[in-house]
Formats: C-alpha cells, sequence, structure tokens
C-alpha cells in the first residue's frame, strides 16, 4: 500500500557537539554511541549494554522476615516514624545499592589540519539510522557517517574526502575506567580492555573489550601502542567491535575476545552493502508508523533553534519528529536478545551515572516500554518481557528470605544482575508490588497480540506473582481490608503533624496493582482453562482490597487516609496509576473516580521533572483534554541547556533528549505514547479514534498503530478538528468496537483487502454519552459506538457523515 511521502525526519544543527547532550545518538539495541561531529578532534563516546559494576549477587536483608511482624504493629497503630526506623534498619540492604551501568570510553579522531572549517552540517537522520558530518576545509569537502548496525553488531565510521590524499588523523581509544589497558594488535588495529568497578560487597567481575579495525585507501599508517596514525589518505572506514564475558545474572564466563573475533569478521563486507543492510533491518521496524501533523518554514531551522522557538513558534512537524525519535530510541536501545532500556537507554558516558543508570522499577523502567506495542514495536518489548522471567527467577530466595512468602518478590529497583531486595532507604525502597507492575507489560502484550502460545508461557509467572501477594496480604484491623504493608507511595509521604513517615497500610496504587494482577491471573487462567480454584482465591482476595476513594479536597486520595495536600506539587503522582497506564479509572465507567482523577492532576500542578512530564502527558490524553496534553508537550520541548544541571525542572536538550534533569530517556518514551494515545485508544473496551486531539491540530494523518483487541490503524485522517476517515486492520479477528465523536456515514470493508466470503458488516450505533457538562474542557460531550464482527486480516473502513 502507498502512502504519501513524509517529510524527513532529520535532527540536524550547523556546528559541533560541546556537550554529551548536544551529540547525536546511535544504537543497535546491545551498542551504542553519541557522535559530537567535531571537525578537529571527533569524538564518539560509545557503549556496550552489559558493562556494568559488580557481578553476580544477592542483597536481601536476613532479617527482614523477623522484623516484619512488629513493622505492621507499629504502622497499624499509628507509629509510622518508628516502623520506618525499624525498617531501614531490618529490611534494606545492608550490602549496598544496586550495581551502576558503566561506559566503555571514547574513540577519537584527531585530524592534524582541520584548522579553518566552514559549512559545517551535521544530522541524525532518523528515516535511516544514520549520523552524518559534513564540512569544508580550504575547499575539500569532508562527510563523515555513522552508524550502529543492526545486522553486522559494528559501529562502523566512514570518512570520506573529495580531494584524494586529504585525510590525515590519528586514531584512539580512551576510557575514564579504572586501570584499562590499551594495546595495539596489528598496524591498523587497536584494543581497549578492562574490569568495571566492583563495591566494598562485590567485587567487579565484567571483562569488556573494544576493538578499533582501519581499513584505508591510500595514504600511510604507522601504528604505536595506542595510537593509529593516519597521513594523507583518500577514504577511511573504521569498524568498532565492544564485547564483555557476560553471560547472564548467573554467570559472567564468557569470552569478549572470540566475540568480538566474530563480530569482526562482518568487517569484510563492501560498506555500501553494510550499510544498505543496517537500513534496511531498522526501517523494517521503524515505517510501520507515520505521522504528519504538517510543515513549516521552522523545518528549515538548527534543532536547537526549534527547541528554543517552539513555544513562540508553530511547529507541527516537531511534533511528528519528536514522537518519531522516541521510536528511533527504543529501536537503537532494545532488541531482542539484548538488555531492557536502562534509565538512559543505553547512552551513558559516566562511570557513575546518575541513580547508577539502572532499572527503576516503581514507573522508569516501565515507562521506557510504552510506546512498545501501541506504536508498533513489539519486538522492542521482548527485552523487557524476559528481564521479568529472569527476575521471577532471581526473586524466589528473596521473597522467601524476607517476607516468608512464596515465589518472588520485586523492589523499586534492579540491575543487570537482577537484584531483588530493597535498596536505598526505607522510604522510598520498601515498595515490594513491583512484580505487580512488571506482569502488567506481560498481560498487555497478550491484549495486543491475541496469541494464547504466548500467554502460555508468560501465565505461571502472572501466576507466581499473585501467589506472592496471596501470602503478603494481611489484614487490616482497623478496617478489616486486606492490604499490602509495609510500602509507600513511591517517594512521597504525606505531612502528617509530628511524622516523617513514609511506611504504610493499602497505599491506593498498591491497591491498584494488585486488583489488575488479580484481575489479569484470572482472566488469563480462564482463557487457558486452568487453576480454577486459585483463580477463585485470587477473585475472593480482590474484593477484599481497599476501593479508590474520594477526599476533602474532591481529589483521588493517595492513601487510605484522606492525608492529601492540594498544595502538594510532587512529580510522582503514583495513585493515578489505575488512570494510566491501567485502566480502573474511565470516563465512562467510573465518572466520579475520574473526576476525582482529574482534580488530583490539577492539583498537582503541571511543571514537573522531564519523565513526570511525559507521564502527565498520558494522564491528559486519558483526561480526554487534547488541549492540556499539548501543553504538557509543549512544556516539555522547552529548551534546557547542557551547561546547567540544577533543580529538576523538565526540558529537553538540544539533541532532544529528556531532561530530567540530568538525562533520562523515559521522557522520550512517554511523550511519544502520549502522544500516540491522544490519537488511539483501546483500554476502554473500543477503539477510541481522536480522543484528545489537541485543538492546534488541525490536520493530520497517522499511520500504524496498533490497539489492544489486535487492530492496527492503516491509515487515519483528519481535517477540521474532525475525523475524516480511517482504514482498520483486524490481525486475528473477532469483534471490533469502535468510539468517535463524529456519527460515521457508514463501516465497509476495504475493496480487495477481503478474501474471506463470510464476512458481513454488522453495524450498531449507540450514543454513548451526551450532555455531560462536568467533563468541561474534554471532547467528551457526545460519543458512538459501532460493532463490526471482522475476520483476521479484514480491513474495516470509516467514513465520517
Amino acid at each position: 500500500m502507498l502512502h504519501a511521502q513524509h517529510a524527513p525526519y532529520k535532527i540536524w544543527y550547523n556546528r559541533p557537539a560541546q556537550y554529551w547532550e548536544e551529540a547525536l545518538p546511535v544504537g543497535n539495541g546491545r551498542i551504542a554511541g553519541m557522535v559530537y561531529g567535531d571537525p578537529q578532534k571527533e569524538t564518539i563516546q560509545i557503549n556496550e549494554e552489559t558493562v556494568s559494576a559488580g557481578s553476580p549477587y544477592n542483597n536481601y536483608n536476613k532479617n527482614s522476615k523477623g522484623a516484619l511482624p512488629e513493622i505492621r504493629r507499629m504502622i497499624f497503630s499509628g507509629l509510622y516514624d518508628k516502623a520506618q526506623d525499624l525498617a531501614g534498619e531490618k529490611v534494606i540492604s545492608k550490602v549496598g545499592n544496586e550495581m551502576p551501568y558503566q561506559t566503555v570510553g571514547n574513540l577519537n579522531i584527531n585530524y592534524t589540519d582541520h584548522a579553518k572549517v566552514t559549512d559545517f552540517y551535521r544530522e541524525l537522520d532518523i528515516d535511516n539510522a544514520i549520523s552524518t558530518t559534513r564540512y569544508k576545509v580550504s575547499g575539500v569537502e569532508y562527510k563523515q557517517e555513522v552508524f550502529a548496525s543492526f545486522v553486522d553488531q559494528l559501529l562502523i565510521v566512514r570518512i570520506s574526502a573529495s580531494k584524494p590524499g586529504a585525510i590525515s588523523c590519528d586514531l584512539s581509544l580512551n576510557t575514564p575506567m579504572k586501570n584499562p589497558k590499551r594495546s595495539a594488535l596489528d598496524s591498523r588495529k587497536l584494543r581497549l580492555e578492562g574490569i568495571t568497578d566492583g563495591s566494598n560487597f562485590f567485587p567487579g567481575k565484567v571483562h569488556y573489550c573494544a576493538d578499533l579495525l582501519l581499513k584505508n585507501k591510500g595514504g600511510q599508517v604507522n601504528t604505536s601502542d595506542s595510537v593509529i596514525q593516519v597521513r594523507k589518505a583518500n577514504m577511511l572506514t573504521l569498524y568498532v567491535s565492544m564485547a564483555t564475558n557476560f553471560v547472564n545474572y548467573k554467570d559472567v564466563s564468557g569470552n569478549p575476545y572470540q566475540r568480538n573475533s566474530v563480530y569482526l569478521k562482518n568487517a569484510s563486507k563492501d560498506y555500501e552493502k553494510a550499510k544498505a543492510a543496517h537500513i534496511a533491518a531498522y526501517k523494517k521496524q521503524f515505517n510501520r508508523v507515520e505521522l504528519s501533523l504538517g510543515e513549516t518554514e521552522q523545518m528549515n531551522k538548527p534543532m536547537d533553534v526549534r527547541v528554543k522557538e517552539f513555544a513562540t513558534s508553530y511547529d507541527p512537524h516537531l511534533i511528528s519528529l519528536y514522537f518519531q525519535f522516541g521510536r528511533y530510541l527504543l529501536i537503537s536501545c532494545s532488541q531482542p536478545g539484548c538488555q531492557p532500556a536502562n534509565l538512559q537507554g543505553k547512552w551513558n558516558g559516566k562511570v557513575k551515572p546518575a541513580w547508577g543508570c539502572n532499572y527503576t522499577t516503581n514507573i522508569n523502567t516501565e515507562m521506557n516500554y510504552w510506546p512498545a506495542e501501541l506504536t508498533n514495536l513489539k519486538e522492542t518489548h521482548e527485552p523487557l518481557l524476559q528481564m521479568v522471567k529472569e527476575l521471577s527467577e532471581n526473586g524466589r530466595e528473596a521473597a522467601r528470605e524476607m517476607y516468608g512468602c512464596r515465589v518472588w518478590v520485586l523492589h523499586h529497583n534492579t540491575d543487570l544482575w537482577r537484584m531483588n531486595g530493597a535498596v536505598d532507604y526505607a522510604y522510598c525502597g520498601l515498595w515490594p508490588v513491583g512484580a505487580a507492575w512488571m506482569c502488567q507489560h506481560l498481560w498487555d502484550r497478550y491484549l495486543y497480540s491475541g496469541d494464547k502460545e504466548y500467554l502460555k508461557k508468560v501465565y505461571p509467572i502472572m501466576k507466581s506473582a499473585s501467589e506472592f501477594f496471596v501470602d503478603f496480604l494481611v489484614k487490616d484491623p482497623n478496617t478489616g481490608y486486606l492490604v499490602v504493608t509495609p510500602s509507600n507511595s513511591p517517594e512521597n509521604g504525606p505531612k502528617i503533624k509530628d511524622s516523617k513517615g513514609h511506611l504504610f497500610a493499602g497505599i491506593t496504587m498498591d491497591n491498584q496493582l494488585v486488583t489488575d494482577l488479580f484481575s489479569n491471573t484470572a482472566e488469563a487462567a480462564q482463557i487457558l482453562s486452568t487453576d480454577k480454584s486459585f483463580c477463585d482465591t485470587i477473585t475472593t482476595m480482590r474484593r477484599k482490597l481497599p476501593p479508590m476513594q474520594v477526599g476533602q479536597h474532591g481529589q483521588l486520595q493517595e492513601w487510605f487516609q484522606d492525608w492529601d495536600n492540594p498544595e502538594d506539587h510532587h512529580r510522582h503522582i503514583s495513585h493515578l496509576w489505575g488512570l494510566y497506564p491501567g485502566y480502573q479509572i474511565s470516563a465512562y465507567r467510573t465518572p466520579v473516580l475520574f473526576e476525582a482523577a482529574k482534580n488530583t492532576l490539577i492539583q498537582r500542578g503541571d511543571p514537573s521533572t522531564g519523565w513526570s512530564m511525559g507521564w502527565k502527558v498520558c494522564f491528559w490524553a486519558r483526561m480526554l483534554d487534547g488541549d492540556h496534553a499539548y501543553k504538557l508537550i509543549k512544556n516539555q520541548l522547552t529548551y534546557v541547556s547542557p551547561e546547567f544541571q540544577k533543580g529538576q525542572g523538565g526540558g529537553t536538550y538540544p539533541n532532544l533528549f529528556d531532561a530530567h534533569p540530568p538525562f533520562q530517556i523515559d521522557g522520550n518514551f512517554g511523550c511519544t505514547a502520549g502522544i500516540a494515545e491522544m490519537l488511539v485508544q483501546s483500554h476502554d473496551g473500543a477503539v477510541q479514534l481522536l480522543p484528545s486531539l489537541p485543538s492546534e491540530w488541525k490536520k493530520g494523518t497517522i499511520r500504524g498503530l496498533r490497539t489492544r483487541g489486535g487492530f492496527e490503524i492503516v491509515e487515519m485522517k483528519w481535517a477540521d478538528g474532525k475525523l475524516v476517515s480511517a482504514k482498520v486492520k483486524s490481525t486475528i479477528g473477532g469483534n471490533l468496537r469502535i468510539r468517535s465523536y463524529v456519527h460515521l456515514a457508514g463501516l465497509k470493508e476495504a475493496k480487495g483487502e477481503n478474501t474471506n466470503p463470510l464476512f458481513k458488516t454488522q453495524e450498531v450505533l449507540r450514543p454513548m454519552i451526551s450532555e455531560r457538562a462536568p467533563l468541561k474542557g474534554t471532547q467528551l460531550t457526545t460519543s458512538y459506538e459501532y460493532d463490526v464482527q471482522t475476520q483476521p486480516e479484514q480491513i474495516v473502513e470509516l467514513t465520517a457523515e
């Protein structure tokens, strides 16, 4: 099927990067690079996903189980400070926090004769996953291309010039890591290697190795112990292979030399063919989705200027590009067989990065994968799903020894070694519901695909997570409800007189997470015709969990008690998990809770850290308020200078990375998911078209988004702020329920697409909601539902009246 050509998705600049947050990211899921584009002293900072401090370890506190009854007694008695102090002593790990993700180092290309540069240009071509730098020196045109090959598992750099013999430079590898070893293996090959850091409790045992191979056309090459000198060459191609001895979270017996040797065999391929293969592999995923909101003259300006001017200039193409940049990043840092995206994806230039650049599982890790299924990148989801499996294996000992419970537990952080203990501090680290959130990803994957064979594989993980809570839940003597305790509402606490405690019982987010886990596990069991008795147990227990409550300020309560403060503007809004990414709070099914959630969002306010801004975009999209969601996107696209890293006000760096600050990639992924949610939603029993369209997005097209129920938006168009037409493809068959804010003149199958003569259109029109005055500012006035029975591979065509 042919589609109109979109405007190029390119991030470009007229100057080289001075700061890491101005460099351009490339990656293939396993390895990554940040390209500065400096024509005098080029730097490409490089990463390999398993370069982490430490070695296989467990970190749970063995005193936890004995202290648990007393901690609970204190919480039920209102002795919150004492409970938190005891938990800090007896539950939080005493063997240190998570092991940080670290850098391999830098590839350096120092030119000997590039004193005066003109006509400078550098870009990241998101359509093709290639970074290019161009400039002139004394009339000679130079060009550098960089990509991390999805096919060949190499970082490849091609340097060319318009004049023969014009390339003279020194090549080297260096690193900020401790005690590295640098050597020349032969006249055209350098090696950088070392052992990662350890801690006071666990030694560093990851042996990393980077090999640089040079291929030159013309010129002379001389090599010392750690530098390759190139003089008067016509063309250079550099191949960087990176590997470690990491096999899995229990095993570091691999051979990095052997692995690099295998990767470098691919350097024998013709460069143009290698580049074409890389582009083809990338496009297979990237080209599935296309978004067009229009173009203006702003497209012709450098990206740093566009971001600075976004608040005062109409630049709809920047929204499309920013959306696609998030998809580019997810493709580039998360591929099958790789590690999941961490706090910075796979791009980190520090030995001791902020928050260890690891997996913060009280939102940030999950947030990285919000775009995966919806924006048609299901392969990128696989590393997270594999990590959930590994956490369920490694978390059994922690569940047993910390809490005396069956199966597995996950707290608010983990790392390459899949540690499951509670780390950092009691007020934030004692959060035992991480497994429930992770299992939502397992279930959501099924809702998008309808794949029962997949469900059979992941159901035991969901069941085992449920078994933990069957054991962990305890009756609150004050209320009679079954509660999760001790726990915290992530990183936030109420202002209670004479108390600084954060640990409580029956916290709203915990109730939402366990409710969904029990519900999804029971539904999965029913689909698979198994475990009826166990499902009766968790269904009964689910009914005994505390309900969501509306407090004195009209807000959704964060805690069981009505402690919320309207002046609390904390970045975490965890009690709205049931609005997004959960589905418990609905405009259609739970209007009272929906209104309370809206009041909570208003009270918390818009300003926040970068990742929180991304979450709020998704919240307001679910609130069916496109203009407010768009306001937050504008806030996120506020320029943040790399020179200033103070505060946590959110925004965007010159290279479009999310500014927490510092950089966290989850803000990028949250906004990409939020933009998609503004255009299509499928969490509330229907495929909802243009549910949160901002008034500024007057016209546009989107194609390729996926929905729950196994449907795909082949193409959707709108004009004057209203749906014009849509084509929806069924991948597995079944009932397609369409929800729209415009009456549809008809539903029909697309000509030439249906090969099944049994298909018959059945249209059922339901006016859903009329005259809902309380929901001002949303599109929720009148909507319609249409039911169509579909067969696999059929396309349903919709036209607005």
